[in-house]
């Protein structure tokens, strides 16, 4: 009895692990101050082709920045842009454009102003279908879409590359927490 229920109690953990929730380590400072290098995220996983703009995602980059990087090939950034939007960086308030409209972004810690904008490079770009426009929070320390601009892809990331979104810091446990 006792064997049969520890049985059904790791099928149902790895099922979890499997299909629901992946774990991933932030390998960089490109997402600070919401994830700094070494935290331990909880990357649900299920639904990840319906991805919204703003969410924090992991994705295989292979194909995409990966190819540029060596032998890294998972990355955690913020989804900016989705199929049919088109992203300016900057406005004269130096706030990227989504369709024309100012995008606020609190999650970057900093008072975004047209001397201190939302980013160095700037970049006019209509998401294609299937394609994803992806930023690093930490913008002065992120390469992102935005390094890819010149490469095949033109810095767009393929939504069948999403692992899933990031919804949990679990270590370490001093930062364990949910993430907005």
């Amino acid at each position: 009895m006792l064997v049969s229920a520890v049985v059904c109690v790791l099928l149902a953990v790895l099922g979890l692990r499997l299909f629901v929730v992946t774990p991933f380590v932030v390998p960089s400072a490109s997402m600070q101050p919401l994830l700094v290098p070494g935290d331990r995220l909880l990357v649900y996983t299920v639904g990840s082709e319906s991805v919204q703009r703003g969410e924090v995602i992991v994705f295989d980059g292979r194909d995409s920045f990966a190819p540029y990087k060596g032998g890294e090939h998972y990355f955690v950034k913020r989804v900016i842009g989705v199929a049919g939007d088109r992203v300016t960086c900057c406005g004269a308030d130096g706030r990227l454009l989504i369709n024309g409209v100012p995008l606020d972004e609190p999650y970057l810690g900093r008072a975004i102003t047209a001397a201190n904008p939302a980013s160095g490079t700037k970049f006019d770009v209509q998401v294609p279908e299937g394609r994803l426009w992806l930023l690093g929070d930490n913008r002065t320390n992120s390469e992102d879409s935005r390094a890819y601009l010149g490469a095949p892809g033109g810095g767009f990331v393929a939504v069948e590359r999403v692992t899933g979104d990031a919804r949990a810091v679990y270590w370490p446990r001093d930062r364990a927490r949910w993430l907005p």
